[in-house]
């Protein structure tokens, strides 16, 4: 039985004492054990929201982790670097990085690779566009996304990673995609990881990344192939985090 995992990435919000508040918010209210449970921060707040949850069941997570392991990168923030700073997790390959920063296919796998590297879990971010998916292309699309990462780091470096499913339309837009529409494409992709590994594909964690919210979360991850699910405007109040986290298969 694969545990249910739901993680807030905070994108570009907050402040010191908001983001603090969100923190102690969500520990204090997580409760019982009933799956993993994570917030990916803005790099500046790290270290705070790091102090503030050790030794809690929350985990730290990264947005982004670099393609490199150091050097000339001004601007970059390597994954040793996120390592010294507890980090569990890192987001790779997140549709905003890949359309207003040009994360292509091959970084997005670089920067997979290279949080391993320092045994932090990526979370590998794939989906379709709207006009991708009008044109039928949605499960090409994120064969190329995952295949990518296979052909850099192979089959078996996804026993340390988690996917996250997310329809671009769907994020930020307040458009989800209905139950069906998200297991169809959850489903696909963990066939396609089957055709290369079936243990892999048993195990790994595969979480819908489309504008979840309290109100949808428990149709959504009543599905037998969505595992959880990856935030975004949701996670930055601590009561519809938590309602979703407590809406996880049991």
């Amino acid at each position: 039985m694969r545990r249910s995992l739901v993680v807030g990435n905070w994108k570009m919000n907050g402040t010191r004492a908001s983001t603090e508040l969100l923190a102690k918010g969500i520990i204090a209210g997580l409760g019982s054990d009933i799956g993993d449970c994570a917030v990916c921060v803005p790099y500046v707040f790290l270290a705070e929201i790091g102090e503030i949850i050790k030794n809690s069941p929350l985990a730290l997570g990264a947005q982004n982790v670099a393609d490199k392991a150091s050097g000339a990168y001004t601007g970059e923030v390597s994954a040793s670097m996120l390592n010294e700073f507890g980090c569990r997790y890192a987001l790779v390959g997140h549709s905003e990085r890949r359309t207003y920063y040009g994360d292509t296919n091959l970084s997005v796998a670089e920067r997979f690779c290279q949080a391993q590297t320092q045994n932090i879990i990526p979370i590998l971010c794939i989906g379709e566009t709207l006009d991708q998916r009008e044109q039928e292309q949605t499960f090409s699309v994120v064969e190329e996304q995952l295949d990518a990462v296979i052909e850099l780091a192979g089959i078996n470096a996804f026993n340390a990673a988690v996917i996250a499913y997310e329809p671009v339309w769907a994020i930020g837009t307040g458009k989800t995609a209905s139950d069906e529409q998200a297991q169809e494409v959850h489903q696909h992709i963990r066939a396609y990881i089957a055709g290369k590994d079936q243990t892999i594909a048993d195990k790994i964690q595969i979480l819908y990344g489309g504008s979840a919210k309290p109100d949808n979360a428990k149709g959504l991850f009543a599905m037998p192939d969505i595992d959880g699910g990856l935030i975004g405007g949701a996670s930055l109040d601590a009561d519809s985090f938590l309602k979703i986290y407590q809406s996880i298969k049991q």
